[in-house]
């Protein structure tokens, strides 16, 4: 449809969307419906009138917190799928996510809906998310564009973010999926970003969203999140949501029929959401359905690899048929999913205890441990858990965080469990040595008591299948395979956001910049009590040999990396090998220790090895210079790393990289001998420089082993501008040497 053809009225009223879901229909052209849903359908069916809604059942997965802790490209697009299926069923036409936001802190009220707090890794599962779905023919909406790391005063808070922290951080995960996936829709976020409204920000969704990365279709607002409509379509936001009952629109015509918006901006808009109704209904499938058991089954599949054992002194997995303790609420009423606006009306869930007696048999004995409506401890359950636990022998403990912990709409005030949890974990530990916890969480938690319990199994919030998946782990009849996607801290101090999160009134700055998850925790030598890419197995596995295809190279070449790992203990398995980089120590000042840049789940049968490959490009060694506005390479000699997490990578390679075509400026007096030295651009006149000041200054180039000996010198050496010569040599031969050097650099 050219929608130049319709009338200004029409074309304003489609930048604006009908109801809570749909866009507006105009002559010619149907509209067709968005749905939440990033883990699970959450179709509403409003009735405006009576103020009435009705949600539709629909397949509850695990939330993105657990489906990343499968580190599972090819399982996470089979979600997608799965859910894409159910859409059509629902003429749903496009499912409002995933989220790919940062964890920058674990008081995020939002960060179930999250996966990771590391760019690559969740711009990988994204990625093969929004594959699945679309490939089914049901349009995402990659959310929230951008830096929306916080529920507290979202609706105005301004994200104070560095350049760099940007463009390494909070941004790589959008550009991945854009590139790699080109997902129908994204969705701005409520936030300002640097004093601009997110919604209102020319630079993110049109001149990087749009010109630089090459994104091709439309720009909805977050719900409510739109302040100034006129200021939304010229920075490139297509439609507002939900409906304003015509008063956007009105003013739209308003506005350009005064003058004050130019009418190309509403054409861009209208046509863009014209062609996204176009594509969605011609993708219609009015006989679609789908099988609820099936997807069920399909649920209880994708929960097997998103948990995590964390721990285990040797409990797990139990025997079949022994007398166990089930202790806990969460054992009978789970906790599978977050709150907001991504909750979905189940079609069933698993009641864990009877999956326990299904797959474990034996005598089970149950007693709730601590009340659901208060987080106070009950001194009458916990004598009744506890004696439940000394007369088997062996306790489960299902804990974890209550819904009330952890929703949309507002942020944590602390990383603590309920006392009621902690206080029962403790006294049964007490008197049962052979106690396992199994946790049910979107966000770490302080934990307390763990060095007094046998094993810890992670479940994250796992979906409505989940009691199937952690009775098979429990008793072995699935080895698991999850590794943890963020750091669990010791304690909340640790947090690099601790003290300034989340902000004033106006305000959230980013003074960590760059330094989130792991980053934070391996810069600052802070210990954990998980670290990033962490998850234990009933097998073991040796890394055994590292290759590389080439040890020089140039940042415009590809590196290709051969890892060859070994099951060696007595069960086959899924393992997650985690390939990381970390750049020349005189690279960049600030640069993390590692970072990941490559992962694969592979299964390796006891007994027999596998070998995995990985490709690395520019960006796997890469930083963004804000002096130059790009990323860059500098010269010199990178590191792969490759292991089981961020803190055991045994396998170790090297890779001299040199800067093709690095960037170059004339020397001035404020030009340091430090940033000559380290920059390969200015090689053919660093010789001529320091020599020309070497007789009375004693300036010299130094070897990484004399650097490593005389700190002090290197430091003198790196950071002394040619004007500090001024007490050695004249004005004139200072002016002299520069001039020349700039001469032989073409300046």
């Amino acid at each position: 449809m050219d929608v130049k053809k319709l009338s200004l009225e029409d074309r304003a009223a489609m930048c604006n969307g009908v109801g809570y879901w749909y866009t507006q229909a105009v002559e010619g052209l149907d509209s067709i419906m968005m749905s939440d849903g990033p883990h699970g359908l959450r179709k509403e069916n409003r009735d405006e009138e009576k103020g009435t809604v009705e949600r539709v059942k629909a397949t509850c997965f695990p939330s993105a917190a657990g489906l990343a802790c499968s580190w599972n490209e090819e399982l996470i697009g089979e979600v997608g799928k799965t859910l894409a299926k159910e859409a059509k069923a629902e003429q749903v036409s496009v499912i409002l996510g995933p989220g790919v936001n940062m964890k920058r802190s674990p008081l995020c009220g939002r960060n179930f809906e999250y996966f990771s707090e590391d760019p690559y890794l969740a711009g990988k599962l994204a990625t093969a998310y929004v594959n699945g779905v679309q490939g089914e023919g049901v349009g995402t909406s990659l959310k929230h564009f951008a830096v929306n790391s916080q529920e507290t005063r979202r609706f105005t808070i301004d994200e104070v973010v560095s350049e760099r922290a940007l463009r390494e951080t909070y941004l790589p995960a959008f550009e991945m999926v854009v590139k790699e996936a080109q997902p129908k829709t994204i969705m701005a976020s409520y936030n300002k970003i640097n004093g601009v409204h997110a919604c209102e920000n020319k630079w993110l969704l049109t001149d990087l969203l749009r010109k630089e990365w090459g994104f091709k279709g439309l720009v909805t607002s977050d719900w409510k999140a739109v302040t100034d409509i006129g200021k939304a379509l010229e920075a490139g936001c297509d439609i507002t949501m939900p409906a304003t009952k015509g008063e956007f629109p009105r003013r739209i015509v308003q506005m350009v029929k005064e003058g004050t918006l130019d009418e190309k901006y509403v054409n861009e808009s209208a046509q863009r959401v014209a062609d996204l109704a176009e594509w969605g209904l011609s993708t219609v499938d009015k006989n679609a359905t789908y099988d609820r058991d099936e997807n069920h089954a399909v649920a209880a599949d994708i929960a097997r690899e998103c948990m995590v054992l964390l721990k285990n002194d040797g409990m797990l997995p139990l025997n079949k048929g022994e007398s166990v303790a089930i202790i806990g609420g969460f054992a009978r009423n789970p906790r599978f999913q977050g709150g907001g606006s991504s909750h979905v009306e189940t079609t069933k869930v698993d009641d864990i205890f009877e999956n326990f007696e299904q797959i474990g048999g034996g005598q089970l004995v149950y007693a709730q441990g601590y009340p659901e409506d208060t987080d106070q401890p009950d001194d009458a359950l916990i004598a009744e858990a506890v004696e439940a636990a000394k007369k088997c022998g062996k306790a489960i403990i299902f804990s974890g965080l209550p819904d009330s912990y952890e929703s949309e709409g507002y942020d944590r005030t602390h990383m603590r469990m309920p006392e009621s949890h902690n206080r029962l974990i403790e006294e049964v530990a007490k008197v049962c040595p052979d106690t396992a916890v199994v946790f049910s969480a979107g966000s770490p938690a302080e934990m307390p008591w763990i060095s007094s319990v046998n094993a810890l199994l992670h479940a994250y919030l796992g979906g409505q299948a989940l009691g199937k998946a952690i009775a098979e782990i429990v008793y072995g009849d699935i080895n698991p395979s999850g590794k943890l996607a963020e750091t669990h801290p010791i304690k909340l101090k640790d947090n690099p956001t601790y003290g300034f999160y989340p902000g004033d009134l106006e305000t959230s700055v980013h003074s960590e910049d760059i330094y989130i998850g792991y980053r934070w925790y391996e810069k600052k030598e802070i210990p954990v009590n998980f670290p990033f890419g962490f998850g234990l197995s009933y097998t073991k596995y040796e890394y055994e040999s590292i290759s590389v295809d080439k040890t020089e190279m140039t940042d415009e070449d590809t590196l290709t990396v051969t890892v060859k790992v070994k099951n060696v203990g007595k069960r086959d398995g899924k393992e997650v090998v985690e390939l990381y980089t970390a750049a020349p120590e005189n690279a960049v000042e600030l640069r993390p220790v590692k970072e990941l840049k490559g992962f694969k789940k592979v299964f390796i049968k006891a007994g027999e090895s596998a070998e995995v490959t990985f490709t690395l490009s520019k960006r796997s060694f890469a930083f963004w210079d804000v002096h130059e506005h790009m990323w860059r390479v500098p010269t010199g000699k990178y590191k792969i790393l490759v292991g089981s997490s961020s803190v055991d990578v045994p396998l170790a390679a090297e890779v001299n990289i040199e800067e093709k075509n690095p960037p170059c400026h004339p020397i001035t007096l404020e030009t340091t001998f430090g940033k000559l030295i380290r920059n390969s651009s200015y090689k053919d006149i660093v010789e001529d420089v320091v020599g020309a000041f070497g007789s009375k200054n004693a300036v010299r180039i130094l070897t990484s082993e004399e650097a490593k000996a005389d700190p002090v010198y290197t430091h003198y050496q790196n950071h002394t501008p040619r004007r500090s010569f001024y007490t050695g040599y004249s004005y004139e031969y200072i002016e002299d040497v520069v001039e020349k050097a700039n001469k032989k650099l073409g300046f």
